[in-house]
């Protein structure tokens, strides 16, 4: 299974001062006919907020001249990075790093619209943490996240979003690999009849990120039935090798929209870039 890319990419770049030094890591959610991304921005000195964009077809973004979430308080004092959204109800929900002298937390806040949020501040206190995603839905009645602390993919599970527990690492790097160093889950989890299917970045020796799938069991998460050992996307695009961070790729977001998936990633710590495919290549990794 292979990712293609949008012959178009980048879809987004830097076009306001408050951006000027990069746009990269979206989130993404498909809702009501319209593609919609809550990507990182970075001004000054690598501080960073979140921009929102949208699009009928997933390839061509109206964007707003101003951030729709600004970093605030001491958590973040560095910034508020790497949104990752999922719907649950009628709310949609953002996972997001807070940045700081301290470290990086992860973050939740939520919203009906896209500008109104309505904050909960850091939710996996103490610990450097983050690449944190939420399930878009309960599972044996409790939500779920996974989150990444260093190298490793974490579980845990929540009554209520803000308090979490069940903690413990479900995928680790491998030896020899493309993702030997460390790895983090990507985009939220999608649910297909077979299992949770995620997209992750992983990153070797030379410090190059790739995008990787995996596949989660339906009913306990907690178990990877399957990992391809090829990478699903990798730096070969002069926006991709070059940039602030040379050679990344790297997911925030993806969505299913017919027979499509679409994986938004960051291309080099600078510009977003979409790269998709087909439902029936996706069903011959899940059924292989």
């Amino acid at each position: 299974m292979r990712l293609i890319r949008y012959p178009g990419n980048p879809v987004l770049k830097p076009a306001y001062i408050w951006e000027e030094g990069g746009v990269f890591n979206a989130g993404a959610v498909y809702h009501n006919g319209l593609f919609h991304l809550l990507y990182r921005a970075v001004y000054g000195e690598n501080r960073s907020n979140i921009g929102y964009a949208v699009s009928r077809d997933g390839f061509h973004f109206f964007r707003l001249d101003k951030p729709v979430f600004e970093h605030t308080g001491d958590h973040e004092t560095f910034g508020a990075e790497d949104p990752r959204i999922t719907k649950i109800g009628d709310t949609f929900y953002m996972l997001y790093t807070a940045y700081s002298e301290t470290g990086v937390r992860v973050s939740l806040a939520s919203t009906k619209n896209f500008i109104a949020w309505t904050r909960y501040g850091v939710i996996l206190p103490d610990v450097d943490d983050k690449d944190a995603v939420l399930f878009p839905e309960k599972i044996n009645n409790k939500y779920v996240m996974l989150h990444r602390i260093h190298p490793d993919i974490w579980i845990a599970y929540s009554d209520d979003l803000i308090h979490w527990d069940g903690h413990r690492v479900i995928m680790t790097p491998r030896k020899g690999y493309w993702d030997s160093e460390k790895i983090g889950a990507g985009a939220p989890p999608i649910k297909t009849e077979k299992g949770w299917l995620i997209f992750y970045h992983g990153v070797d020796g030379d410090n190059v990120y790739r995008l990787g799938v995996a596949l989660l069991d339906l009913e306990d998460p907690s178990i990877v039935l399957k990992r391809q050992e090829e990478p699903v996307l990798e730096p070969e695009k002069y926006y991709e090798l070059e940039g602030i961070v040379p050679n990344v790729v790297f997911t925030c977001g993806a969505v299913e929209v017919n027979d499509t998936y679409y994986v938004y990633y960051g291309g080099g710590d600078y510009v977003i870039g979409v790269a998709t495919v087909k439902k029936e290549e996706v069903r011959d990794f899940i059924e292989e």
